[in-house]
């Protein structure tokens, strides 16, 4: 299964954490989407979602990777396919061209949320190491974050980096 990853997903050790099949694809474009922190998430903060605006010149930036289809019930779960994500098959632009891809979209939003810094630093980390262009990733780091209340989740989130 190819798979755009926009949010979270987008760091190589977060996704790999969650789908170990998970390989490096493309750098991909959605176009009539635009990037929003406002995904309803169980622990009361902001998640990433692309949001379909319907114009032309909104894009989201992400990453396609191919995932084992034996691993997709996992990436579901822990994507919350059916309890504030669904998925759908959309097509992205690549380097090498078009793709039809699989990629979850938020179906609960608030646009009141803040993602916390932890989550927010998953997003930047997958940013960053695929090589997305410095303005798309400094309208990133221009994303307000709060401090997750749960300090272990917050160490625990970030393990993975060390």
């Amino acid at each position: 299964m190819l798979c755009f990853s926009y949010g979270s997903n987008m760091s190589v050790a977060r996704l790999q954490d969650r789908v170990p099949s998970a390989r490096f694809v493309a750098v991909a474009t959605l176009e009539a989407h635009s990037l929003r922190f406002h995904k309803v998430s169980k622990d009361g903060s902001g998640k990433c979602d692309a949001e379909e605006t319907g114009n032309p010149e909104d894009q989201v930036i992400g990453v396609v990777y191919e995932i084992s289809d034996v691993e997709r019930p996992d990436l579901d779960r822990k994507e919350g396919l059916g309890s504030g994500y669904e998925a759908k098959e959309v097509e992205v632009t690549t380097d090498q061209g078009k793709l039809t891809v699989i990629m979850y979209f938020a179906t609960r939003v608030d646009s009141a949320l803040k993602p916390y810094a932890w989550y927010k630093k998953h997003v930047l980390v997958g940013a960053r190491e695929n090589g997305l262009p410095f303005e798309y990733i400094a309208q990133i780091e221009e994303v307000e974050a709060i401090s997750d209340p749960d300090t272990t989740r917050h160490e625990r989130e970030l393990t993975i980096y060390r």
